[in-house]
C-alpha cells in the first residue's frame, strides 16, 4: 500500500519537470519563454507539454494543464486498468486536493468506502482515532478503493478534454538538443516508431523510472514492502481497520486491513528490509 497519503504527494509535485537539464522551471516560466514556437511531432500534431505517464500525476496534471487550455500529449506504457494492491487509501487532504483540481468525481462509481479514522487493535484491547472533520462538509472524508479504477477514471476524465491526447506507447529516450529535453522517443502498443516535442516534458512515470537517469543520478531506496491478499465476501466492522501486530518467529509485523468496495479488503502486512526475503507462502500456508 502507498499509504495515499502518498496520493496527496503525487498531487502536489511527484512528477520530475525537465525542461533544462539539470535546472528547474515552472511550467508557465517555460511556457512563457517558448509561446511564439509551435513543436509538432511526427504525426504533425502540435503539443505543448508531453507527459510520460498516466498513473495518478500524470493523468492529474494532463486535466489540469488540459483545462488551462494547453495542447497535451500523454504517453503511457500500458492504458489498460492497473491490477495491483497499491494506493488503496486516499487521505482527508487528499480528497480536499481533487475538489481543488476539479478531480472530485473520480471517486465516484468505483465503489469507493469513506473512511472517518481508524481502528487499532493490540493484544485484546481496541480504540478509534477519528479526522478532525468537523469543521467540513458532510462529504469530505477520506477514501478506500481499488487503486486501478481511480487511476482509470483520473485517466477518463484527462481524456475528455478535446486538447488532450492519450496515447499508449513506451518512451525508450528523451530528445536533447544542446543540453535542453526537445522532446521523446517511443514506440506505440504496434511496434512502430515516432518522435514527440514539446517545450516542455513532464516526467510522470514512477520510482522505478528508467528516463530520470538519464538527467541525475537517483539512488532508489527500498526501505519495506508489503505482503498483500485480497479479501472477497469480506465485511469489515470499521471502513478502515489497523489490526495492531502480529507475532511470527519473534519478529514484529504491522497489519493493515482496508474495505476497498463492499464485501471486498485487502490485508496488508508490513515488513521492514532487515526481515527480508520473508518466506510468505511457507507462513501464510498457501
Amino acid at each position: 500500500m502507498v499509504a495515499l497519503g502518498a496520493v496527496i504527494a503525487t498531487l502536489l509535485g511527484f512528477a520530475l519537470f525537465y525542461g533544462l537539464k539539470g535546472k528547474k522551471k515552472s511550467i508557465d516560466s517555460s511556457m512563457k519563454s517558448s509561446e511564439n514556437r509551435i513543436c509538432k511531432s511526427d504525426s504533425g500534431k502540435s503539443t505543448d507539454i508531453i507527459i510520460v505517464g498516466a498513473g495518478v500525476a500524470g493523468s492529474a496534471l494532463a486535466y489540469t494543464l488540459g483545462k488551462d487550455g494547453r495542447r497535451v500529449h500523454v504517453i503511457e506504457r500500458d492504458l489498460r486498468q492497473p491490477d495491483r494492491i497499491v494506493g488503496e487509501l486516499l487521505q482527508p487532504g487528499g480528497y480536499l486536493k481533487l475538489v481543488e483540481l476539479g478531480l472530485e468525481d473520480c471517486v465516484s462509481d468505483i465503489d469507493a468506502q469513506n473512511v472517518y479514522g481508524y481502528a487499532l487493535y493490540k493484544d485484546g484491547k481496541s480504540t478509534k482515532l477519528s479526522y478532525p472533520l468537523g469543521s467540513f462538509n458532510s462529504n469530505v472524508a477520506g477514501r478506500s478503493f481499488h487503486h486501478g479504477r481511480f487511476v482509470q477514471r483520473m485517466r477518463e476524465k484527462a481524456a475528455s478534454l478535446p486538447n488532450v491526447r492519450m496515447e499508449q506507447g513506451t518512451v525508450t529516450s528523451l530528445l536533447e538538443r544542446n543540453g535542453t529535453i526537445k522532446g521523446v522517443e517511443y514506440k506505440t502498443k504496434t511496434g512502430e516508431k515516432h518522435t514527440a516535442y514539446a517545450p516542455l516534458t513532464v516526467v510522470c512515470d514512477g520510482c522505478c523510472s528508467n528516463l530520470r537517469r538519464n538527467l541525475c543520478n537517483p539512488k532508489v531506496e527500498i526501505p519495506s514492502c508489503f505482503v498483500g491478499l485480497a479479501l472477497e465476501n469480506c465485511i469489515v466492522s470499521f471502513h478502515l481497520q489497523i489490526m495492531g501486530m502480529l507475532f511470527w518467529q519473534n519478529l514484529h509485523l504491522s497489519c493493515f486491513i482496508l474495505s476497498v468496495a463492499p464485501r471486498f479488503a485487502v490485508w496488508l502486512i508490513f515488513l521492514a528490509k532487515k526481515y527480508l526475503p520473508f518466506p510468505t507462502v511457507k507462513w501464510l500456508n498457501i
